[in-house]
């Protein structure tokens, strides 16, 4: 399997409000490190897995509503707890949308699957992989 990787970050705010969190209850800011892997059996007749320029483009656009935001206040997460793992699958479905509506090219359609890695620091990190229909 072939796969190409392209990054970039967000700085959000959020709290997480259950006893489960500790101190993560209270607001609290994040830096994550956004790492995309986009993954096909074959390459394409260019000889590659996905344009990397587009995939940076359709990333720095999922990540540009998130970007210095407090969550907790944005209308689509209220009731939510945002964890690490719970933004890797909401910035997965942008990206897998993105792909099957042909914002990645032609050849966002031929791929098989995605990994989204969100780093929170060098020592933790969480992933949420899927496959495209």
């Amino acid at each position: 399997m072939f796969s190409v990787e392209v990054r970039d970050r967000i700085m959000i705010g959020h709290s997480l409000p259950d006893p489960f969190f500790g101190p993560a209850q209270a607001m609290h800011g994040a830096t994550f490190v956004v790492d995309v892997a986009f993954f096909r059996e074959t390459l394409n007749r260019q000889n590659v897995v996905v344009d990397i320029g587009a995939a940076l483009d359709v990333l720095s656009r999922t990540l540009k509503p998130l970007n210095y935001q407090n969550l907790d206040a944005l209308p689509q997460f209220a009731g939510v707890l945002t964890t690490t793992e719970f933004l890797c699958k909401h910035i997965f479905d942008a990206m897998a949308a993105a792909a099957k509506s042909g914002a990645l090219g032609a050849d966002g359609t031929g791929l098989a699957k995605i990994r989204v890695t969100l780093h929170e620091t060098d020592l933790a990190r969480a992933s949420y992989e899927g496959a495209l229909a």
